[in-house]
């Protein structure tokens, strides 16, 4: 059976640090080394990014991250539950993130064993990453 974990982030951009650390946390205690940790690590801190900020006029509410751990794999859902994005970005694109467009998208992608994004109702999107050892 495997273990789930989930946490429900304000989108403000000050809040992937904790979220960074929580996964990385789950994913020492799930015998992921090093290395793995930091991939994982730096591939959630992308996702959440993508998620609550990039492509909006302001910043999403509030996402959720969904972890489930299993046989040496983790697979982790990064998901815009937000009603709207109302939360004011101090300028476009945000001062928070980096200027380098699709590229997290990219980093996800050569981190993690597997990504997919899925396009949810209401323009809503997750995505949904794999790392497995």
């Amino acid at each position: 059976m495997a273990d789930k974990l989930q946490f429900v982030i304000p989108g403000k951009p000050q809040y992937i640090t904790i979220v960074r650390l929580a996964v990385g946390s789950a994913a020492n205690t799930a015998g992921f080394d090093v290395e793995e940790i930091e991939d994982i690590k730096t591939a959630v801190g992308e996702a959440c990014k993508n998620i609550s900020c990039h492509g909006s006029e302001g910043f999403a509410e509030q996402y959720q991250v969904d972890c489930e751990i299993e046989d040496g794999r983790m697979q982790i859902y990064v998901t815009d539950i937000s009603g709207s994005h109302k939360l004011e970005k101090l300028q476009k694109p945000c001062l928070d993130c980096p200027n380098e467009g699709d590229l997290g998208l990219y980093v996800i992608k050569s981190l993690m064993t597997s990504i997919e994004i899925i396009d949810g109702p209401n323009c809503k999107k997750a995505i949904k990453m794999t790392k497995a050892k």
